[in-house]
């Protein structure tokens, strides 16, 4: 488990207000119907983040993470990657994660973010013109897939990123650039990561790659007041790279 329910994602350090947030059910192209909260900025810059939160599903710190994001001006919608094998319910410390995450599948997290995605470009989710996922520990490898399935994304954000090369087979495919926000001392081996920035170095693909020496796996949590300027840097690697990829 990545984040429990007592932790809380860092405040932005921009100024702003969502106009709008809630609950919603998004559907995928197979019929999979999945819990999602949406926030909507109430200055919108047309660009839009897709959450992909951490192996527990859909619980409060990405509910909250989703505010944040509008409050940056970046409409946001997170999404559950158990509506097929789990449908809708609580994802509170009690659930059974471990079971459901093995029933998960590549292909499955790919239709679920092309949903949010189109949601995004909808009238309701705030028509973005460009468009980024972020995503956390199972998430955030994730995240860096999506930059090869096709959504026509404009960045893939990836936190802590475990088996970062079980990938490999999908950099070929890549497009969309990749920010890679690491944790010195993430359960992960460094050199893991090392290998897999070699390789997208080999492929030519845009990335930029920041590891915060000393800091653990969830460190981006406004609890974890030790870490709180390694927090405060990984929002401004997020904005600085949204800025620089959102056209």
């Amino acid at each position: 488990m990545c984040y429990s329910d007592d932790a809380r994602p860092p405040l932005p350090p921009v100024g702003g207000a969502a106009a709008d947030q809630g609950d919603l059910h998004l559907t995928a192209d197979d019929g999979n119907r999945m819990m999602a909260y949406s926030a909507r900025a109430e200055k919108p810059t047309g660009r839009g983040m897709v959450i992909l939160p951490d192996v527990r599903g859909l619980h409060g710190f990405y509910r909250e993470l989703t505010v944040r994001f509008a409050e940056a001006g970046i409409d946001a919608v997170a999404f559950d990657y158990f509506g097929r094998t789990a449908g809708d319910g609580s994802r509170d410390e009690s659930f059974e994660w471990r079971s459901q995450i093995a029933l998960t599948t590549p292909e499955g997290v790919a239709a679920d973010v092309r949903a949010a995605v189109e949601y995004l470009r909808g009238e309701e989710g705030g028509r973005a013109t460009s468009i980024f996922t972020v995503g956390f520990c199972f998430g955030g490898r994730e995240s860096w897939r999506q930059s090869a399935r096709g959504h026509g994304l404009a960045g893939s954000i990836g936190f802590y990123g475990g088996q970062p090369n079980s990938l490999a087979e999908e950099i070929p495919a890549m497009k969309a650039p990749l920010l890679l926000l690491l944790a010195g001392e993430d359960f992960t081996p460094q050199e893991d990561f090392r290998q897999f920035e070699g390789r997208l170095k080999d492929a030519g693909l845009p990335f930029t790659s920041k590891t915060y020496e000393g800091a653990p796996h969830s460190f981006f949590d406004r609890t974890s007041e030790q870490h709180a300027d390694a927090s405060a840097d990984a929002w401004r690697q997020m904005l600085d790279f949204v800025a620089a990829n959102g056209g």
